[in-house]
Order: structure tokens, then sequence, then C-alpha cells
């Protein structure tokens, strides 16, 4: 017997994702908050941290889509301090828990850049490759069947106010080669590719570029 699964997408740009759930015949409904008893919760660009009572009501059904490599910029604008720190440029989803994106990794892929990015085309080229990472993952994740990894390493976390010590001369468009700080000794990103040993919406406070 086939089992359709009710999924809650909480995500400003939802089509994508929706596609995806319907692809395999499950049924998806789109909500900014999480209400209703959907089988799993998909968030992509949430921009409230979830807190109980929903993390017991949905124990390891709840999902994030965040565009950066786990544990490396965790919390917000990831793709700018990717840039500004030498970080490594990628998409992960992972289970949602008690922290700011600390939960289990699920699926994780390097993007790869180029240095005549602007911090937009680097964002849009994230977002694809978020999209396509919940896509591959998600006939095995909705089948109980997905790895699980917990993060390991420091990595980094950011809030929103840190962005306020990078000038944006050129907003969302300004170029990544001009976003290194003065004085700053950018981060060795030697062996990014294993940083789990596995595979921003320039609207959005919570996924910002």
């Amino acid at each position: 017997m086939v089992f359709h699964r009710q999924c809650l997408v909480v995500s400003p740009y939802p089509e994508s994702i929706v596609r995806s759930i319907q692809a395999t015949g499950d049924k998806p409904f789109v909500s900014d908050r999480i209400e209703g008893e959907p089988d799993w919760v998909i968030c992509f660009g949430h921009q409230r941290i979830i807190r109980e009572p929903e993390l017991t009501l949905f124990k390891d059904r709840i999902v994030n889509l965040h565009i950066s490599c786990l544990p490396w910029g965790r919390g917000t604008d990831p793709n700018l301090w990717a840039w500004v720190n030498g970080e490594p440029h990628g998409v992960t989803l992972h289970y949602v828990d008690a922290g700011i994106d600390t939960g289990d990794i699920i699926a994780q892929r390097l993007v790869d850049m180029d240095k005549s990015e602007t911090l937009r085309s680097s964002y849009d080229k994230l977002q694809e490759a978020a999209v396509a990472l919940f896509r591959d993952a998600w006939p095995a994740l909705r089948n109980g069947r997905a790895p699980r990894t917990q993060q390991s390493g420091e990595g980094s976390s950011y809030r929103l106010r840190d962005r306020d010590r990078i000038a944006l001369p050129q907003g969302w468009d300004t170029p990544v080669s001009q976003l290194r700080r003065p004085g700053h000794r950018r981060r060795d990103r030697t062996g990014a590719e294993g940083v789990q040993k596995r595979s921003p919406n320039p609207h959005s406070d919570a996924d910002r570029i």
C-alpha cells in the first residue's frame, strides 16, 4: 500500500518544494507558520525560530533547507559570510532541533562559485542548489531511509547585527571581490568537501544573502 504524506511547506518561496513533494504523490500545503497535523514540515527561508511545543509535537519530522555547508554559516546571512570569511559554499538539508541550524544533517552539497559573482548571483546559485538537494533527498526521507549525521566541528554562527560591520556599496549586487574585511584573516577552506563526510532570498532576514 502506498501512503501519501501530508507535508506542510513553510517558506516565502514554496513553489519548487511543492513540486518535488507532488512528484512522489504526496500532498503539500503551504503556510507561513507551523499549523495543522502534517506528517512532515519542510522549512525553506523561514524567518522564525521554531520552539516548543512544535519541536516535541513534530519530533524528527521538521526539516530545514539552509544555504550553507553546515556547521559553517549557521544563522543569518550565510552566503555573505562564506565570502567574507572564506568558508565553504554549499547547501544543507537538516533536522530542526532546539538550536539554530544545529540539527543532524540529512544531505549536504558543495556549490561551485566564481570569483566574478555578486552576492545576488551567488545567492541564486545556492537557492537553486538547495531545491535540487531537496528534490534528490525527499524520496528517501519520506520513506524513513535517509541517512542522518550529527554535525561535528566548531563551524561558525552569525547574527543579523553582524552584517553592520560589512560595507555593501551596491547592496546585494555588490561584487564578492569587494567583501573581504580589511585586516581580516580568511579561514582555511582546506578539506571543506569533508565537513560532514557526506555528500537568502534578498527579502528574507532569516536566510538572507
